[in-house]
């Protein structure tokens, strides 16, 4: 497993890391604990040791598990984590005030929340779970990274950028209090490359690369007929005639990197371990299966520099989260 420095600090984290999201049960239908932990266990053998989970996360359920998992293992892991707004929306609109959001003492409260659902004295990353970059010059946000630093309770802080606005947090990177930025990037959504990375890599901010499958679209698994578990929030992210859609450009993909991958999961990892910037990919892995193939994807390195230019005309501007 390749190991890439975090930030600017002395660390160093996986660059497949374990997105912690599906574990949590909240709106993945089908997860289970036993097998969630098992995956868990096997990520850290396969030589992970980087996992992002979040406090909205089954309500706190994927904090403990990956808490639990920790403490069974014996292994001292990269723990991020994240808070969401006091409003409880993703993504932050634009009339949200930080007050209304991101108090100092709310903050704080919610980081304890957190060391107490992992069951440990520090956390290694904390995120602010939406953002709005007109909150840069408050306060409130400042003054709760510095006390939580200096009780030794966060080591770094990072932001998880709203859905599709990849520059809306790089006033807040222009602080220096900020060492990691969590944003969505995949073959289909190529934008972050353009003006987040170069700023990434200038300043020596991490990149955390989220929905590297596009919730599954990008797998090569998603076709017209494709059908998810009542409950499960695919259903309303793949509405209408999206998988039609969908099928119709992963096939076109598929014909540009079948030549270099073995599959269409292997692609899309691989591409974002291309990018310099790039600190860590996070795909969920609730199952063995999944991890194991993720993490043979990884070993097999970056995609030709001709791949790469050759999948720029498959870039996707589209919010299925909408």
């Amino acid at each position: 497993m390749l190991m890439k420095q975090f930030s600017k600090s002395k660390y160093k984290i996986s660059q497949l890391g374990f997105g912690c999201w599906g574990i949590g049960k909240s709106m993945w239908i089908g997860a289970d604990d036993i097998e969630s932990k098992k995956a868990l266990h096997k990520a850290i053998d396969g030589g992970i040791n980087f996992f992002d989970t979040a406090l909205v996360y089954g309500n706190g359920h994927s904090e403990q598990l990956v808490g639990e998992v920790e403490k069974e293992c014996g292994e001292e892991l990269f723990i991020a984590t994240k808070i969401p707004s006091k409003k409880l929306e993703w993504p932050a609109s634009d009339s949200s005030t930080l007050k209304e959001s991101f108090t100092k003492e709310y903050i704080i409260k919610k980081t304890e929340e957190s060391l107490r659902n992992l069951k440990r004295d520090y956390i290694d990353l904390m995120q602010f779970h939406v953002w709005n970059d007109k909150w840069s010059d408050s306060d409130d946000w400042k003054e709760a990274i510095h006390k939580l630093k200096k009780d030794g309770k966060v080591r770094f802080w990072g932001i998880s950028i709203n859905d599709h606005q990849p520059s809306n947090g790089i006033r807040a990177g222009k602080t220096g209090l900020i060492d990691c930025f969590q944003v969505i990037f995949n073959i289909f959504d190529q934008k972050p490359a353009e003006v987040l990375f170069p700023f990434c890599l200038e300043n020596k901010i991490s990149i955390l690369a989220r929905v590297p499958f596009d919730e599954g679209a990008l797998t090569g698994n998603i076709d017209p007929t494709t059908e998810f578990p009542v409950g499960d929030f695919r259903n309303s992210y793949f509405r209408d005639k999206r998988k039609v859609d969908v099928k119709l450009r992963v096939d076109k993909i598929w014909n540009d990197v079948k030549s270099e991958t073995t599959s269409m999961a292997e692609a899309a990892l691989r591409y974002i371990i291309s990018f310099e910037a790039v600190t860590s990919v996070i795909p969920g892995m609730r199952k063995e299966k999944n991890l194991l193939a993720n993490l043979k994807s990884v070993e097999k390195g970056p995609l030709s520099p001709g791949l790469l230019e050759q999948l720029k005309v498959h870039r996707w501007d589209k919010n299925f989260y909408l």
